[in-house]
Parts: structure tokens; C-alpha cells; sequence
């Protein structure tokens, strides 16, 4: 089946060089690209919803990384929701919404073994990419799993203010932690923390030396580290970690436009005496959780108990200031793009 109103080209943004340093507006474009109608086992979607997102800085790279990076000339992808607008699929049909990754673009057309059909009813299409998607899954996972929060720790967060960082403050304060304390990188982020999200204490990292702000929130030290932003964060949180204390490496925002090699923690030796390990992840690792991590996440928002922001930018032409919005810290939470 298929929408007999359908145009027969859509907007998409691609790629056209590598950015060396901060991403630049001709490094890209916005083309216009013939839509394709589905094949046997694939279904042609409107999206409605787009993601822009930190990782995507480093699939704009050549250099080897945990997934590929975007090809030259062709269509960049991310997270996207839609509606299903043509079907040659058993399982979607036509009027049926999707999760999906075609996403910097208006229509996309892929098999529909990679949608995942979404509840408009059940919340919001927005919240799909955001607090009930791979963002919130990377929050639960990571804290819960990679950090190994227990009851009674103390937890501190960077880019807390972000769309992952919030959820992951409130995720600990849900599941019992002795405080939690966040960074953000504005006054009105750091209020925003303390009196909607329910942190303990905050700190604008602009104000003064991390470490001196970490210690003066977190005076008897951390135990679980969740790493947004990397470099001083990431030293200064060595410097108040607890014996056997978990930092869980999520992102380094703060290095991603570097075009040198950034310098490493001065203090890692520190590790020795406090036993404490650094561990990355990646929420594709943890896909088994999604059920687990779907029920008790939503059941919060239910309740009201789970707050979270979403930063609206209209139109497909504005989905680079979008991105580039996000590496400089312009978000309250999610930042989405809404066609």
C-alpha cells in the first residue's frame, strides 16, 4: 500500500568533506533526492522527528571508530521517527509509526527488519528519540550496568544538564543514591538541576576550577563518575573518586573538535590506592535491557517522577545549527529537530 499524495523528492543532508576542527556549513549540503518507493520487505517513511547527537562528530571522521563513518556525498543517518507512508512489508503497515536510523532526512526507505514500530499514545513520538530511546537506554545502561550503582553512592555527573546526563542524575536519585551532584555549563542549567531534576548540588563549570567546585559539592568524595565531557572533568573526578570507584567514559565532548591529540588525565596513578576503574561503553552492547529499561523508565514519566527537556529546532534546514548546537552546549536535554 502507499500514500497516492506523496511527493516524488525529499531533502536530505550529506556529507561533502571531512571537517577538520569545528565542523563548517561547507562541509555539507542540503540536496533534494528522488524518493524511492519500498521493495519486497521494506517500507518508505515521513519522518516527523530527527536526532542530532555528539557521536555524530566522530562518524564525520575517516579515522577507525565502533561504527563507520558517513559516506561522501551520500545521505548522513541518524535517529529518526516517522510514519509509515508506502508498505511492501508483512509486519508495518502504512499509518503505523517507526523508530528508525534514516534519519537527516525528510523520507527514508529502508527493509523493515531495522524499524521498530512506536506507541504515539503510549507518549509522545519525540520521547522515542530521547528520554524513552537510545539516549535514556544509554543513561540506564551505563549507570546501572557499566557503573554498577548501588544503593548509598554518591554520583557525579558532567554535561548533567544534556539529554543523557539528566536522566542519568535522576536514575541514581530513583534508585536510592546518598546524593548527586551534576556540571553544567550556565547558571539557568545548573538551577535547572538542583530545583526540576532533584540534584543534591551543581556547579557551572565555567565559574571557577572543576576539581576545586567537585570537592566543595562533594566534600566525603564520589563513587560513580558518569563522563559526558572528559578532560578536567574527568581529572577532577580521579581526584575525588572513593575507594574501589567506578568512572563509566560515555563521552568526551570536550575533545571531539580538538585537531591534536588532547592530554590525559595527570593523575591516573591515583587509581592504584583507590582501586578504582575506568570503563567505556556502548549502548549497543546493551540492547538486552531495552524491555527492563522501557518499563521501569516509563513507568517514572508516568508518574512525573522522571522529568526531562527537549530542545525543539524547526525544519530539515535547520537540522546542521542544529548539531552544531549541540557541541556547543546549547541544549536542555535532547535536542531534536522536528520536520
Amino acid at each position: 500500500m502507499t500514500d497516492s499524495a506523496l511527493p516524488t523528492t525529499g531533502r536530505e543532508w550529506r556529507l561533502l568533506s571531512r571537517p577538520v576542527g569545528w565542523p563548517k556549513p561547507e562541509d555539507f549540503e542540503l540536496a533534494e533526492a528522488e524518493i524511492r518507493q519500498p521493495g519486497p520487505g521494506q517500507v518508505l517513511v515521513r519522518n516527523a522527528y530527527l536526532s542530532v547527537d555528539p557521536y555524530m562528530r566522530g562518524r564525520m571522521s575517516a579515522a577507525k571508530s565502533y561504527t563507520a563513518p558517513f559516506e561522501l556525498g551520500k545521505a548522513m543517518q541518524g535517529g529518526a521517527v516517522g510514519e509509515v507512508v508506502a508498505s511492501a512489508a508483512e509486519k508495518i503497515a502504512v499509518g503505523d509509526h517507526v523508530l528508525h536510523f534514516g534519519g537527516w532526512r525528510e523520507y527514508a526507505t529502508f527493509d523493515a527488519a531495522q524499524a521498530v514500530k512506536v506507541d504515539p499514545e503510549a507518549a509522545p513520538l519525540s520521547t522515542y528519540l530521547g528520554v524513552l530511546g537510545m539516549t535514556g537506554l544509554t543513561a540506564y545502561a551505563g549507570l546501572l550496568r557499566t557503573g554498577a550503582f548501588k544503593e548509598g553512592d554518591t554520583v557525579f555527573v558532567s554535561g548533567a544538564a544534556g539529554a543523557v546526563g539528566s536522566q542519568v542524575g535522576q536514575i541514581a536519585r530513583l534508585k536510592g543514591a546518598a546524593r548527586v551532584i551534576g556540571s553544567a555549563g550556565s547558571d539557568d542549567k545548573v538551577k535547572l538541576l538542583v530545583e526540576e531534576y532533584g540534584f543534591d548540588a551543581a556547579f557551572n563549570y565555567k565559574n571557577g576550577p572543576v576539581a576545586e567546585q567537585l570537592r566543595a559539592a562533594a566534600p566525603d568524595g564520589i563513587d560513580v563518575y558518569f563522563d559526558n565531557v572528559g578532560g578536567d572533568h574527568l581529572e577532577a573526578a580521579i581526584g575525588s573518586l572513593n575507594e574501589r570507584g567506578r568512572i563509566v567514559v560515555c563521552g568526551m565532548i570536550s575533545v571531539y573538535n580538538d585537531t591534536e591529540a588532547a592530554p590525559g588525565p595527570k593523575n591516573l596513578a591515583r587509581l592504584i590506592q583507590t582501586r578504582g576503574r575506568i570503563e567505556g561503553f556502548l549502548v549497543g552492547d546493551h540492547y538486552d535491557l531495552q524491555p527492563e529499561f522501557v518499563r521501569e523508565v516509563g513507568a517514572w514519566i508516568r508518574s512525573g517522577e522522571l522529568k526531562y527537556r527537549e530542545t525543539v529546532v524547526e525544519g530539515i534546514e535547520n537540522n546542521l545549527e542544529a548539531f552544531l548546537g549541540v557541541l556547543r552546549g546549547d541544549n536542555t536535554g535532547k535536542m531534536i529537530v522536528k520536520l
